[in-house]
């Protein structure tokens, strides 16, 4: 049995993985600022706020592999990204470290390379172009996990998520959805997979129109995890009304969608 802690576990992904993990093959060790109640006997909860180091450490002893989720989901101001996002995933990657806690997963965004233009397809080594405070700040917690990895010999998986929900319900979902049940797929697979050292992925599904490529070098990352998506996005394009996605040409340009028109001031013809 492997033992793993979930931070952000009261969140929508966080739930869905304290769900989809809860088998015997792991005991699950759910923190949250927000209370949680444990379903099961494998699973215990503690209420802590990741911009504690001290509590972060002491929720992580006997841990084998933490899978972060906690933290501001969307756009926020300066301040909000900076205590939680950046500070906060310090604190988690550290106190991962002065526990001995040997993997750290975590939940990077799609928005941490959302300013490249949607005929790029996206591989797994390209270099990191935030649309968004929140997606720099995501790319500060791929830096970090590097940093870890290589210095303190951490095994770090990044996941670039897409576009989370139960099914898509707009054009640009057809590209990025990530299923409830592939994203189970997938940390369980970054869990399970050994001899990893640092890796970068996108937590999308099969989708027919996806241009995100989980290969490095040519070479496919999620066949070396064992990561298979099973959903489809393109399944539900009958249900989704087809039109430009907006009358805004910046959202419709860019793989991050509506994040990259937020408080846009630039040219987009600038940006190739």
């Amino acid at each position: 049995m492997k033992r793993v802690l979930i931070t952000g576990a009261a969140g929508r992904i966080g739930k869905v993985l304290s769900a989809g993990l809860s088998d015997a093959n792991f005991f699950l060790r759910l923190c949250d600022i927000n209370p949680i109640t444990p379903d099961n006997t494998n699973q215990e909860a503690i209420q802590l706020d990741i911009q504690d180091l001290t509590n972060l450490e002491t929720a992580m002893q006997g841990i084998d592999c933490v899978v972060h989720m906690a933290g501001i989901a969307h756009e926020d101001n300066w301040n909000n990204i900076l205590s939680v996002n950046i500070t906060g995933t310090y604190n988690v990657f550290e106190a991962a470290r002065l526990a001995g806690v040997k993997r750290v997963i975590f939940a990077s965004s799609n928005h941490a390379v959302g300013f490249y233009k949607k005929q790029h397809t996206l591989t797994s080594d390209v270099l990191p172009r935030p649309d968004s405070l929140y997606g720099v700040s995501k790319v500060f917690g791929e830096a970090l996990g590097r940093l870890y990895a290589d210095k303190h010999g951490l095994s770090v998986a990044c996941l670039r998520i897409g576009s989370f929900m139960e099914k898509p319900t707009q054009p640009r979902h057809l590209r990025t959805w990530v299923s409830h049940q592939d994203m189970v797929r997938l940390v369980r697979s970054c869990i399970d997979a050994p001899n990893y050292h640092y890796v970068t992925l996108y937590a999308v599904s099969a989708n027919t129109q996806s241009n995100w490529e989980n290969t490095l070098e040519g070479q496919s990352i999620a066949e070396t995890l064992k990561f298979y998506p099973q959903d489809n996005a393109e399944l539900f394009a009958n249900e989704i009304e087809f039109r430009q996605e907006t009358e805004d040409k910046t959202t419709d340009e860019f793989h991050g969608g509506a994040m990259c028109s937020n408080n846009f001031s630039g040219d987009p013809r600038c940006t190739k």
